[in-house]
Order: C-alpha cells, then sequence, then structure tokens
C-alpha cells in the first residue's frame, strides 16, 4: 500500500532547505546557491513498516518572517519540516514566533526542526544552540548528509 503525503520545508532564505531536499532526494550537494522563487516540488517514496510513504517534498522560498509565507503553500500539508541555519542566529532569534505563526494555520501536523550547517559548526555552538533554541531540533548538514535521512524518516513516521 502507498500513502502520499505532503511535506513543506520552510524557514529563512538560504538556511540549506533545497539542499537538503537535494540531499535526502538524490544524495548530492553543491555549493552553489540558486535562491528558490515560489516553491519547488520534488518527491521520494520511503518504507515505513511495510507502508510506502510518497513523499511530496514542498520546498518553499525563504522568507525572515513566517506571515509573509502564502498560507495556501501549507493547505493539505501533512507535515512540516522547519530549517534554520546553525551558523545564522538572525534564522533562528524568533523560531518561537515562526511555529507560532504556523501552528495558527496547521494545528496538529507533525513537525520536525532543523538545525541546518552542522559541519560548520564545533561542538561547543552545538551545545550552544540548545541552551538558546526552546524547541527540540535535530543537528543536519545537507553537505556531509549527517542526519538528512534519519529526519525526513522521523517526519514520515510522525505523520503516520
Amino acid at each position: 500500500m502507498e500513502i502520499v503525503k505532503k511535506v513543506i520545508l520552510t524557514g529563512h532564505f538560504g538556511v540549506g532547505k533545497s539542499s537538503l531536499v537535494k540531499q535526502f532526494v538524490f544524495q548530492k550537494f553543491s555549493d552553489q546557491y540558486l535562491t528558490t522563487i515560489g516553491v519547488k516540488i520534488d518527491k521520494k517514496t520511503v518504507d515505513i513498516d511495510g507502508t510506502s510513504v510518497k513523499m511530496m517534498l514542498w520546498d518553499i522560498a525563504g522568507e525572515s518572517n513566517m506571515i509573509k509565507v502564502p498560507k495556501k503553500y501549507f493547505m493539505g500539508a501533512h507535515g512540516i519540516l522547519y530549517v534554520f541555519d546553525a551558523t545564522r542566529e538572525e534564522t533562528y532569534q524568533n523560531i518561537e514566533n515562526d511555529l507560532f505563526e504556523i501552528n495558527k494555520s496547521m494545528r496538529d501536523t507533525p513537525f520536525v526542526v532543523l538545525a541546518n550547517k552542522a559541519d560548520l559548526i564545533d561542538e561547543k555552538l552545538a551545545e550552544t544552540l540548545k541552551t538558546k533554541i526552546n524547541v527540540p531540533f535535530r543537528l543536519t548538514s545537507a553537505k556531509s548528509g549527517d542526519n538528512v535521512e534519519a529526519s525526513f524518516i522521523e517526519l514520515a513516521k510522525n505523520m503516520l
């Protein structure tokens, strides 16, 4: 049996949303930065305990404030990956407000918060992030692939 689930990747611009999708779907990384205009959709099917989950990945253009993201992109979503850049405080300093805005229209929708670019920080900064950010998050690296597949799989499990 295959089920289809719409997943939204959202967060500030330049945090690596597109790179995470590319790593998850194609196991590739590029240092070339290309701005996403509007939304880019990719898909990948994963097996979760015998159930095929086709994840329709909506990579939304980054915004500095979640209020600016068109609400129509979130319609029908089954899961959300909120991504921030572990090396740039401005991408997570308002994370609680961003998640509040998302939750207003997406109540009870599973989400996973990702601190991307973990390959660029040391253990001390990783620990500092844990004290600064009051929401659970996973450290990922689109470049090395660390924790990318596991993060998408976690969300897929939460959507079932």
